[in-house]
Formats: C-alpha cells, sequence, structure tokens
C-alpha cells in the first residue's frame, strides 16, 4: 500500500509498505515421482508434505513418506524386501526478488531420517562336492539412517490454489546403521544405498 508524506511542500517520498502478513498461509502437496518409481521399477514411496508461508519469502516444510523395495535379481537369484516411513524436516528460502509473484524459484535443505527392516534371501547353492545345500537368508534385519539434502525447485500457480511444482536434490548421508547384514540395498526416502545422490520430486499442491 504506497503511503505519501509532503515536506514544506517542496518534495514528496513515497513509501511502499508490504501488506502481506508474516504467515501467510500453508500448502499440502503429494509427489508423483515416487508411485511412478515403484510402477516401473522394484523400488519407491508415497510421499506428502506440509509447508508453511512466511510472508512469501521462507517457506519452513515437512515431508513424510512410506518406502517401500521388492526386488528379485534374476543373476544372482537374491530377493530382497523392505518398506518403512520416513520423514524430512527442513526450510525453503523463495530466490525471486518480487516474492510476492505467483511463481517461485527456491532453494532449500533438509534432515531426514528413517528406521527400516529388510529381508534377503536366497534359494540356497549346491556344494559341488558333497552335494549339500546351503541356504542364505536374513529376516528382519534391523537398520537406520540419517541424511541431509540440498534443495533447487521451481513452484508455480496454475489455476487458484493448485500449484505444480519440481525439485532436485543432491543427498549426503550422515550416518547409517546396516544391521548384522552390513550391507543395505535400499534406504526407503533415499533410495539404492550405494548409487543415490541424486534425485527429484514432481509435486501437486493445494494452497490453504
Amino acid at each position: 500500500m504506497p503511503a505519501s508524506a509532503q515536506s514544506h511542500g517542496r518534495k514528496t517520498v513515497t513509501e511502499t509498505v508490504d501488506s502481506v502478513p508474516w504467515f501467510n498461509g500453508f500448502a499440502v502437496s503429494v509427489d508423483l515421482v515416487g508411485p511412478l518409481q515403484m510402477a516401473l521399477g522394484s523400488y519407491g514411496q508415497y510421499e506428502a508434505a506440509l509447508r508453511l508461508n512466511l510472508k512469501d519469502r521462507y517457506f519452513p516444510i515437512i515431508e513424510l513418506g512410506y518406502g517401500r523395495a521388492s526386488d528379485d535379481d534374476d543373476v544372482t537369484r537374491l530377493s530382497y524386501r523392505s518398506k518403512a516411513p520416513y520423514g524430512r524436516i527442513g526450510i525453503d528460502y523463495n530466490l525471486l526478488k518480487n516474492k510476492h509473484d505467483k511463481y517461485r524459484l527456491y532453494g532449500g535443505v533438509r534432515y531426514a531420517f528413517t528406521s527400516f527392516k529388510f529381508d534377503v534371501w536366497h534359494p540356497g547353492l549346491k556344494d559341488p562336492v558333497t552335494g549339500a545345500l546351503t541356504e542364505y537368508s536374513a529376516y528382519d534385519v534391523k537398520c537406520s539412517q540419517h541424511w541431509a539434502e540440498v534443495v533447487f525447485g521451481v513452484d508455480a500457480s496454475i489455476w487458484g490454489p493448485l500449484h505444480l511444482g519440481w525439485s532436485v536434490r543432491y543427498r549426503r548421508r550422515i550416518a547409517i546403521d546396516k544391521g548384522t547384514m552390513g550391507n543395505v540395498w535400499y534406504v526407503p526416502g533415499y533410495g539404492l544405498s550405494d548409487q543415490t545422490n541424486l534425485g527429484g520430486t514432481f509435486n501437486v499442491s493445494i494452497d490453504i
């Protein structure tokens, strides 16, 4: 809202006051990439988020999800199963100069954690000398992982309160407990343990 003040009839000073409140609502969203991964591959996740809007500039966020893996390797004949919830907490910052624009370009950080169990088994190997079958299996192996993420993303208003957006994420493991097996193939919310550093989301959100 523009406000004007005149001093001694010589000049006019105009000051722009930001009328947007400090707490400017919140948004709920779901990610579409995780279910697509699950449908096309051997692992994926369902994920939803709650994002607060502080003056269209700062966006504290909580992301909660449920990850699942089900893989049967035709070469090694190993089978792997895991499913567990995970969570992230962090904040995004609107990088655009016009912070009240319907488009947002943001950067952010996340702290994430999951505690999970997995099963792994093999039908068995036959000893070439004795002919005995040696089985390999482990069930309910308890593991956990802490990690951090750096986020870069875009958010756009499509119609009314409906928004679409995407993000690219770089993940960095902080600590991991691999359990009694000493190796973990999949971490819920993180992805493949020995391959995943980059990831992304495609979000549908509603502003409230």
